[in-house]
């Protein structure tokens, strides 16, 4: 929601002072909360935040001076009478109405709690401003990006972050892009390696890089009552690949709604898994909050674990194919998927009790809601992947195994590790354990992917069949690509054979890359391409040597994970995005392929 402002000059000298005050906040709670002892006294970090307190307030004063309309200015920040008020209580009613023992306590608790709403409130806004300034969206979605990365390692490397020693730069900036791009690939033990705080921020960057934090900017946004302008919808529907302009609101809140819903449902269906392991030593908060990180992390496609194993001690357990299958297919159908089986359902239970309530109604030509074809591109080829996937591990362990370890690999574990090649990353089975020809499978399912729109990394399901149609087309001498008794336009197969070309690309220049930087571990070609293809495909899986890469290797890791959560196309259009099309066309000449 914009706000006009009588002194422009003024406004821009308050946001300067906000950013400033924003990044001070930040300072005071790393100082406070990131070390064994705070590096400064804390009643004098208590006294700076007060200062700040005042400060914010001060912005507000002058902000509603400054509005060329005071109505506007309260519909837009209605939400700081309520918050001002509530701290008002929480100040001045601690010691008096409540918390007579430890009064200073639920004071400091309540200022800090407000400047972190402040700072979260701006930087949402800030960010959903950015991406519809008028400049490339893909940019500031890239630079989102970045400063989550950047800052989560940051974090990262504060000494409370770690459970035993300091994580070293390279590794905080590794697990930071891992959980942000939701890879998985890990050089620390999650559950080991890091403290609860350290967990916590993990979680936070799985969950903030798995929506994207423009989305959860919008999504701030419409629950504090602002709605997007005109051109922030254009944005939101540019980033989401949404189909109409009037939706946006909807589909944003359906994200946010559906995401709680299923990450809350798979939480509470985990809470008892836990104790099917022997090993289990965890009392019940630890066992709530296990339940919420790995719902958190299969929703998003993410992959991290805090057992060193991921889920080969519990492979046996149903947690792992009645609730944790589920949460990684529903992550990886594509949040416009979900929305749109989501819409046809209620559109077809409407249109059903409207035709057996009113008899009037069974007359009308209103037809009843059918799915799209990316919904249907979508479910049907992420089947034919997961039973491929299946029936090619069974039989290559079965026939190509050196050792015969086909009784390792059940229907059950060839399954979970064909569902979690598309971009979980979690396993129950040893991947160094498996065959070639089984390693090669989850290579190909890693290079794939999910679905657009979703957590998942990879060319994306539709692309592939775009791909494959394109091809079958071609052979049956169509000049058009058909699925579904629908056409698809010339300019999408462009992009989806351009895609595809670029993540070749990039699958074989990170593996050349690594085989040099790798040289001295003596890692095969075939585990360096597989590393490559996890990290392309934001997958998580490997054969065991991210530990044991150098630091070159990681950089180029790091590098590949975040082309494969962005997309090479996405980057292209951020770098080509002031170039301007041609208005003229070469004339034609025939060529032979093939």
């Amino acid at each position: 929601m914009q706000i006009s402002y009588k002194n422009k000059r003024l406004e821009r000298v308050l946001i300067g002072v906000s950013v400033l005050a924003a990044a001070v906040v930040a300072g005071t709670f790393v100082m406070l909360f990131g070390f064994d002892e705070p590096l400064v006294p804390a009643p004098i970090l208590y006294v700076v935040q007060a200062v700040l307190l005042f400060a914010f307030i001060a912005e507000k004063i002058i902000r509603s001076l400054n509005t060329l309309s005071i109505k506007e200015y309260l519909r837009g920040f209605w939400f700081e009478i309520p918050l001002l008020a509530a701290l008002g209580v929480a100040v001045f009613g601690a010691g008096r109405w409540f918390a007579t023992s430890e009064p200073a306590r639920i004071r400091h608790a309540a200022v800090g709690v407000y400047l972190v709403l402040q700072v979260v409130t701006k930087v949402c806004r800030t960010v959903v401003n950015l991406v519809a300034s008028g400049r490339s969206p893909t940019r500031a979605l890239i630079g989102s990006f970045l400063v989550l990365i950047i800052s989560g390692a940051g974090l990262l490397m504060l000494p409370r972050s770690a459970a035993r020693e300091n994580i070293a730069l390279v590794d905080a900036l590794f697990t930071a892009t891992s959980a942000t791009c939701v890879t998985g690939l890990i050089v620390k033990d999650t559950g080991a390696d890091f403290s609860l705080m350290g967990q916590v921020i993990i979680l936070s960057l799985i969950q903030l890089g798995g929506l994207g934090i423009v989305v959860f900017g919008a999504v701030f946004a419409l629950l504090l009552g602002q709605a997007l302008s005109l051109r922030e919808s254009v944005a939101m529907q540019d980033l989401l690949s949404a189909r109409t302009l009037g939706r946006i609101g909807n589909m944003i809140a359906f994200i946010f709604v559906g995401t709680l819903l299923f990450e809350a449902l798979g939480a509470v269906s985990l809470f008892g898994m836990w104790d099917d392991a022997a090993s289990w030593q965890g009392d019940m908060r630890r066992q709530w909050f296990y339940s919420v990180f790995h719902s958190i992390s299969a929703f998003c496609n993410a992959g991290f674990s805090l057992f060193s194993s991921s889920f080969a001690g519990y492979k046996k357990s149903w947690g792992v194919y009645g609730v944790v299958c589920p949460l990684i297919i529903l992550g990886g159908l594509g949040f416009g998927v979900l929305y749109d089986l989501f819409y046809t359902a209620t559109g077809r239970v409407r249109r059903f009790f409207k035709v057996r309530l009113n008899k009037e109604v069974r007359l009308t030509t209103e037809a009843p809601k059918r799915l799209r074809l990316q919904t249907k591109i979508v479910l049907s080829t992420s089947a034919i992947l997961i039973v491929l996937g299946m029936v090619g591990i069974l039989l290559f362990e079965r026939f190509a195994s050196p050792d015969s370890s086909a009784e390792k690999v059940g229907v059950l574990g060839a399954l979970f590790q064909s569902i979690t090649a598309r971009t979980a990353g979690f396993n129950t089975l040893s991947v160094k354990a498996l065959s070639a020809s089984s390693r090669f499978v989850l290579i190909l399912l890693m290079f794939v992917g999910g679905s657009p729109g979703s957590t998942a990394g990879g060319i994306k399901t539709v692309t592939l069949a775009v791909v494959i149609m394109s091809a079958v087309a071609a052979l049956r001498k169509r000049e058009e690509v058909e699925m579904f008794k629908r056409s698809v336009r010339i300019v999408v197969v462009g992009r989806a054979i351009t895609v595809t070309l670029l993540f070749v690309a990039v699958l074989f220049t990170a593996t050349l890359a690594l085989s040099i930087t790798e040289n001295s571990n003596g890692f095969t070609m075939s585990d360096i391409m597989f590393e490559t293809g996890s990290a392309l495909g934001t997958v998580g899986l490997t054969t065991g040597i991210t530990g044991s890469l150098t630091a070159a290797g990681k950089v180029i890791i790091i590098a590949v994970m975040l082309i494969g959560r962005l997309g090479p196309l996405t980057l292209l259009a951020a770098l080509t995005f002031n170039l301007k099309p041609v208005k003229f066309n070469y004339p034609d000449e025939a060529v032979i392929v093939g």
